[in-house]
């Protein structure tokens, strides 16, 4: 070894521990966390994470640092002293609190959504099942429990299961409110993906923060090397569709199995997410809750009877659902969701759509009528019967193209099962399938197996009626056109639903040559396109003035629409009720800009499709929903109800109307099914109004919830002090606010010099910046890790640390005069560094963790007398009357300064105590019992705190001090 080397080395051996300062490199550091003698990793004293480096021993000189004390001679005024306090507590992103993840948040979580984050941290390990409401705020909540394991060390790595059309929103969520990038495992993403990996590592071990597709990973090809290296926490997205059912497709089935296995793992943290967790089955809702806790599998299908108790006490802890009204008013604090006015529009059709109707339903009963066919084939009949309808219900378009494709069923080789999966998916509306996956194209109604038949012939005559259709008499098109411009004049941004891709090429087409609105946009986007190319063409869209969305279902479930838009338009029915409130749910939820929002059901008055879709679930729907304020899916299999009903229009037409879309005497035909139906929803809505009486939020109670919240906010800072930090820095870097109100600050930066603004990633001299949601347009939505608040933070401190720095607007000393006290007070603002030290599965994880505190006392330094909060807050929260300058303020300081070594044991003793309530603070969160004795974590001040700042408050001139 080079002499000089071994030399500076053995210099260079003294130990520094975590969190102690050391100088190299002309400034000082913070020693991290997993540092040795040979390499340390330090961070900039006042910078980022960003900033983390290593410095090899061998190689730097390096020295012990301490924490330079105030200079009297750099004097502020209120303001500026203020300021720096803000950006101190701004500025953490390791905060010392039992929440370890809220200082690198970039939302503001609401209160209520704390809930799920402290039932999931009483869980070791955490297995939950989160059910709010559509429009709550699942993903956030779900988000937030795998941000804050991440930070606790108790995880390194997570998935995120969805349907491939969420794959891109969770890794956006993840992004831009959780500072987490994960990569996305879909079809088209592997290869890169695996390219990226060594020869001996799979993907989800290279990538720690990963969104998967449910159902390319549950394949037999995929699944096994998932299951070898899944990692320690997964969140399942629309959880309903993995829950077992004797009743369910072979594809669910595969979901279930995929995170059944998962759930073997007993180490292995779960999250559930889904807005129905019941589905209308109890078995089904009961076969998710038994993969977070095994006892629950043997327990009674009824948790709400009075004897069984002692089991929803087990399901309360794994388990939380809430609807809006639960949450709206939470610890004082309004949650605003929208207000919502549906309205029913209606259309008749055109004689020649009528008498196109009569002949599609003699044709249909002609063909499920004729016995002369095997069962499979008979199926096939049927299902593509029901096709040809539904296709007719929705536009001529829709019908052409049914009439003329031939249908997929009757290539299948007689294998009814596998008849019936693709029909509930291409004509039903079920659930058991994501609704973007084939779901929208059309189905087919041509069975023949040849050119001759008579059937052929039939469709393809009643094909080129139904051309003959488009446009104008077309009665459906033409009297919707003046809903819409209604809602355009009333200043709305519509999405309109349809069912098939042809009905929403077909409707955008008309809709823009029939709508004369000058600089009105109409985008489709259907299941045809990538999730990459719906997301540009909806960006494009919502930068336009006057816009109207037309899509099929490949919208309706998970995408955040509110943002651009504010009405639906159910164009095309959906046959399940619960669609309909997934398609309304991408306007209406918390976040939405509008005040109100519009929802218009759109049906044919002489339809008997419409009618029977309308009658019998959409309207029981609404009604259940209005009288529970929730709503409860179909209690048995919505896909068996629409056969019985459509069975009986097909097949039990009575005598001497078959011509008849309007079958006489029909309602009585179906009436039992009906009022079965009925009597069934009406129990199933009564069980579940007992079900969430008792799971809404029994585990956790309100006052621990508002204590941990003023804790979070006393800590981190709120919106509030948010807007206030940037308003005053800002304005002492020369910005001029152009316009203010409660929710948001326009500045012009012209003046504002290139340095400030680059440190704030700030490229635009005209900033309009909210600090709450919902936003308006051409607004910055900023929290406290935005670019904005995170540089000002931090170029508040480093120049205020550093005397001669020119953008030094924030100050560590001043002396104020204030009618609020009447002796001489003293306020001390102490940075506080801590060893975080936890265990989790006998692995020990270190954090370096920070804490601000404001101490105060009256009286000598040798015998001082130290104030309480209540005591001195009178002065945190007005301003005084007078800036004390000169020589008084510099006699002040200085005194203190001359004999700070007096007060340092008691600073140190208070760190120490700082500690012991910190640790309580993350025992009583955490819940002791999951902790052994030996286990406890422990949390070691670092000595001595940094003294930020001296603030010296003296009474009005003629007062005694």
């Amino acid at each position: 070894m080079d002499t000089n080397i071994a030399h500076h080395l053995s210099e260079n051996s003294y130990h520094y521990p975590v969190g102690s300062l050391i100088y190299a490199r002309g400034r000082e550091w913070i020693v991290q966390p997993d540092s040795t003698n040979e390499l340390l990793i330090v961070k900039p004293i006042g910078g980022s994470d960003e900033e983390i480096t290593g410095i090899l021993t061998a190689l730097e000189e390096i020295r012990p640092a301490s924490f330079k004390l105030p200079e009297p001679s750099q004097m502020g005024d209120y303001l500026s002293c203020k300021l720096l306090r803000e950006a101190l507590r701004l500025g953490f992103r390791n905060s010392a609190g039992p929440f370890r993840s809220f200082g690198r948040l970039a939302v503001e979580p609401r209160p209520y959504q704390l809930v799920p984050l402290i039932m999931a941290l009483k869980l070791n390990p955490v297995r939950l099942l989160i059910a709010d409401d559509v429009g709550v705020g699942k993903t956030i909540e779900a988000c937030l429990i795998a941000r804050e394991l991440l930070d606790r060390g108790e995880i390194s790595r997570f998935c995120v299961l969805c349907p491939p059309h969420l794959a891109e929103q969770w890794q956006m969520e993840l992004s831009t409110k959780f500072n987490l990038e994960a990569e996305l495992v879909l079809s088209n993403t592997i290869k890169k993906l695996e390219n990226r990996c060594k020869s001996s590592e799979s993907v989800f071990e290279t990538f720690p923060y990963t969104v998967v597709s449910i159902d390319y990973i549950k394949s037999d090809s995929h699944k096994a090397e998932f299951l070898r290296t899944a990692p320690e926490l997964i969140i399942v997205d629309e959880a309903h569709t993995a829950s077992s059912d004797p009743l369910i497709s072979s594809r669910k089935h595969q979901r279930y199995e995929l995170v059944k296995k998962l759930s073997e793992d007993l180490n292995r943290h779960l999250i559930f997410v889904t807005a129905t967790p019941h589905s209308g089955n109890e078995q089904a809702f009961k076969s998710l809750l038994a993969m977070l806790n095994k006892e629950i599998e043997y327990f009674p299908l009824d948790f709400t009877a009075p004897q069984n108790e002692k089991y929803r006490k087990v399901i309360a802890q794994h388990f939380i659902q809430r609807r809006r009204d639960d949450i709206k008013n939470y610890l004082a604090e309004i949650t605003v969701f929208p207000e919502s006015i549906s309205e029913d529009q209606c259309y008749e059709l055109s004689e020649p759509y009528k008498k196109l109707f009569d002949k599609a339903l003699n044709y249909a009963r002609e063909m499920v009528k004729d016995e002369n066919v095997d069962q499979f084939h008979r199926r096939v009949r049927w299902w593509s019967a029901l096709s040809l309808l539904r296709a007719l219900a929705s536009s001529p378009a829709a019908a052409k193209n049914t009439m003329l494709n031939r249908s997929p069923l009757s290539q299948l080789e007689e294998d009814v099962n596998a008849a019936d999966e693709i029909a509930l998916r291409t004509i039903l509306d079920t659930m058991d399938f994501d609704a973007t996956e084939a779901t929208d194209i059309l189905p087919g109604s041509d069975i023949s197996e040849n050119t001759d038949d008579s059937s052929h012939r039939k469709l393809l005559q009643m094909a080129k009626e139904a051309e003959s259709l488009f446009g104008d008499n077309d009665y459906k098109l033409l009297c919707i056109l003046d809903p819409i411009k209604k809602l355009l004049k009333d200043g709305y941004s519509p999405i309109i639903f349809c069912r098939f891709i042809e009905t929403a090429n077909y409707l955008t087409e008309q809709l823009k040559e029939r709508l004369d609105i000058p600089d009105l946009n109409i985008v489709s986007v259907t299941g045809l396109l990538p999730p990459k190319e719906r997301e540009m063409r909806i960006n494009e869209l919502s930068k336009c003035e006057k816009r109207i969305l037309v899509c099929t279902d490949c919208l309706s479930e998970g995408i955040n629409l509110q943002d651009h838009f504010n009405a639906v338009i159910h164009y095309d029915l959906s046959w399940n009720p619960t669609r309909h409130e997934q398609r309304e749910g991408r306007v209406d939820r918390f976040g939405q800009p509008s005040k109100v929002v519009k929802l218009i059901t759109y049906f044919g008055i002489d339809n008997q499709i419409d009618g029977i879709v309308l009658d019998v679930l959409i309207r029981k729907h609404r009604q259940i929903k209005a009288s529970l304020g929730v709503s409860v899916p179909i209690p048995t299999d919505v896909d068996k109800v629409i056969e019985a009903i459509f069975e009986g229009l097909l097949l039990k037409e009575k005598a001497g109307s078959p011509e008849q879309l309007l079958i006489e005497g029909f309602n009585d035909i179906v009436s039992d099914d009906i009022q079965n139906l009925h009597k069934d929803w009406e129990k199933a809505s009564e069980r579940e109004k007992e079900s969430r009486s008792l799971f809404a939020q029994s585990t956790i109670k309100v006052e621990e919830i508002a204590k941990e919240l003023n804790s979070i906010r006393e800590s981190i800072g709120t919106s509030q002090n948010i807007k206030e930090f940037l308003k005053f820095s800002l304005i002492l870097y020369d910005a001029i606010i152009k316009e203010e109100n409660e929710n948001y600050l326009r500045f012009d930066l012209s003046s504002v010099n290139q340095i400030v603004k680059e440190n704030c990633n700030i490229r635009e001299n005209d900033l309009k910046i909210a600090f709450q949601l919902p936003i308006q347009q051409n607004e910055i939505y900023v929290t406290r890790t935005h670019p904005i608040v995170e540089g000002l933070s931090n170029l508040l401190i480093t120049s205020a640390i550093d005397d001669n720095n020119r953008f030094a607007v924030a100050k560590r000393c001043g002396v104020f005069r204030t009618s609020a006290i009447q002796t001489k007070t003293v306020l001390l603002l102490l940075r506080y560094r801590f060893h975080l030290i936890q265990y989790y599965e006998n692995q020990i994880h270190r954090s370096l963790v920070e804490d601000s505190q404001i101490l105060a006392f009256t009286g000598p330094l040798e015998e001082p007398h130290w104030l309480n909060e209540q005591e001195f807050s009178i002065l945190l929260d007005s301003r005084p009357t007078a800036n004390v300058l000169g020589e008084i303020a510099y006699d002040q300081i200085n005194k203190i300064l001359e004999k700070y070594p007096i007060i340092q044991p008691r600073l140190e003793e208070f760190a120490k105590n700082r500690a012991q309530e910190l640790l309580e603070s993350h025992l009583r969160v955490r819940n002791a019992a999951l902790f052994k004795a030996k286990e406890n974590p422990q949390i070691e001040p670092i000595q001595p705190p940094d003294l930020l700042g001296i603030y010296v408050y003296l009474p009005q001139i003629g007062v005694i001090i």
